[in-house]
């Protein structure tokens, strides 16, 4: 997704940017920035399970889902008009004002996802959730270490992305059973691959802002590119490893 901040566009190659410097006290910056960006999507994950959860058990998932009314289409759509909202307002939020959006977010994602439950059995969300894991680690810690620039490679699953998107919308009228399975493939792959191309970036960005106050913006903005390319690969998997209760 985008964040609204993507330095790429000038960043200087990462000799450049370290060149002089103790490379020790380099690595361990960008350790501790890197922990600081896992532990916020981390932590988000698991806000976004205990709410779905939460709502599942207490009735709320299904007041919302099929209570009838605009609720539902109010809490499908609202994390997406979140990230525009937050792509139009990033550049003048505080660290604070980010960091409330961000818990925010992952609350409202957990609304939205409450209907999971309703739908999958246990032992298959659990069973999705850690393949998911598995994955995710995976993918990030090639997007890590690779010295392969996947910058080229992002802009390609970013517009990939965008239609994903329309077709999802698209389908939640038509409800096309062909239609879903198509877009839960592609999908799965977009975030797969966005998954290595969001930890390239993330890393890029650091050595661009090391330093600056834009250090704690920048982790809170790379934990929730990587927080919604984890949900969205989960649900994506999910319609295909999931059994229907």
């Amino acid at each position: 997704m985008a964040n609204g901040f993507d330095p790429r566009g000038t960043a200087a190659p990462f000799g450049a940017a370290t060149a002089g410097r103790d490379s020790v006290s380099v690595d361990a910056g960008l350790r501790s920035y890197m922990l600081s960006v896992y532990n916020y999507m981390a932590s988000g994950v698991l806000l976004t399970g205990i709410v779905a959860y939460a709502a599942a058990m207490t009735g709320i998932a299904q007041q919302i889902f099929y209570g009838g009314g605009i609720l539902r289409y109010v809490v499908l759509f609202a994390p997406l008009i979140m990230v525009f909202f937050l792509a139009a307002r990033v550049s003048r939020m505080s660290l604070g004002g980010l960091q409330a959006f961000y818990w925010s977010f992952a609350t409202v994602m957990g609304l939205s996802m409450s209907i999971i439950p309703l739908l999958y059995s246990g032992s298959s969300i659990a069973a999705t959730f850690f393949a998911t894991s598995a994955a995710f680690v995976s993918l990030s810690l090639w997007g890590y270490t690779t010295k392969k620039d996947l910058s080229g490679f992002g802009t390609f699953l970013i517009m990939g992305l965008v239609g994903l998107i329309v077709a999802s919308v698209v389908n939640i009228f038509l409800r096309s059973d062909t239609m879903s399975l198509v877009i839960s493939a592609v999908g799965v792959l977009l975030f797969a691959g966005l998954t290595a191309y969001d930890t390239q970036k993330i890393k890029s960005i650091y050595f661009q802002v090391e330093g600056s106050d834009m250090l704690g913006k920048t982790a809170i903005l790379g934990a929730l590119n990587l927080y919604l390319d984890f949900i969205n690969m989960f649900q994506f998997l999910l319609s295909f490893l999931g059994n229907r209760d």
